[in-house]
């Protein structure tokens, strides 16, 4: 094991990532990039984690500027076991690397879509991006149509309807990826979400489909639970009466 390594990975134990970032860049500054890109992969995921979680798009890190795309799949899955699993967190660490350049954004969805957990961190990314990601798949367009002032119950029912109409994309041979894109990338070239959801869906549709499957089954739990409660609820008051 390289010394910078073991260094590095004390320093994070003690909590100083600060410093382990500062003993990675100064191993880049003394033998070059392309030493500190070798001993990325010596590090143990979780300690490069921990590192890409402290300089996410507030601060700058040469780590995340060289990261290869395998390099960052392994670390960032680890996420759902170490991270605090908030969607808008995981978006600032993921879009922080893979949209530093746009042609390279497909070789790090890949890489993470091909890992054991990329499909389901993948979703995560778009956890609260329910209604936009559901429209973007059954109809190319991130624009969700339905009345948003009508109450729970006719946005669960819209819900339900994309769900199906997914299930029958998903089950016709390749209806996602015989679809004509109804936005260019660079209308929607934001290096956030919605790129991310474009280059998935138009250059890696296998890996769309996989986070829409379980993206859908996440939606149709959501909505059970949601038209639940005000069962519940009535169940409750009823009981209070009846007392």
């Amino acid at each position: 094991m390289h010394p910078i390594v073991l260094k590095s990975s004390q320093l994070i134990l003690a909590g100083d990532i600060a410093g382990a970032e500062q003993a990675l860049v100064a191993l880049a500054d003394q033998e070059g990039d392309h030493a500190l890109v070798s001993i990325l992969d010596e590090m143990a995921p979780k300690d490069l984690l921990a590192v890409m979680r402290e300089f996410d798009s507030s601060k700058e890190s040469i780590v995340n500027m060289l990261v290869t795309p395998e390099q960052f799949a392994r670390s960032i899955i680890m996420e759902r076991k170490y991270g605090e699993r908030t969607s808008e967190r995981l978006r600032a660490m993921v879009n922080v690397v893979i949209h530093r350049d746009p042609a390279s954004v497909g070789e790090y969805l890949e890489a993470m879509a091909e890992i054991e957990g990329g499909s389901q961190t993948l979703a995560d990314y778009f956890e609260d991006r329910y209604d936009e990601i559901l429209s973007f798949a059954t109809t190319g367009s991130f624009t969700p149509q339905y009345d948003h002032d009508a109450g729970v119950q006719v946005h669960n029912t819209w819900l339900m309807e994309k769900v199906e109409e997914l299930d029958s994309s998903l089950g016709f041979g390749n209806a996602i990826e015989n679809a004509r894109p109804l936005l260019s990338r660079a209308e929607i070239a934001d290096g956030d979400w919605m790129e991310t959801a474009w280059v998935l869906r138009y250059e890696l549709t296998d890996a769309f489909d996989e986070v829409m499957i379980i993206l859908r089954d996440r939606v149709q739990k959501h909505v059970e639970a949601s038209n639940a409660a005000p069962v519940l609820a009535s169940a409750d008051e009823d009981e209070e009466s009846a007392i």
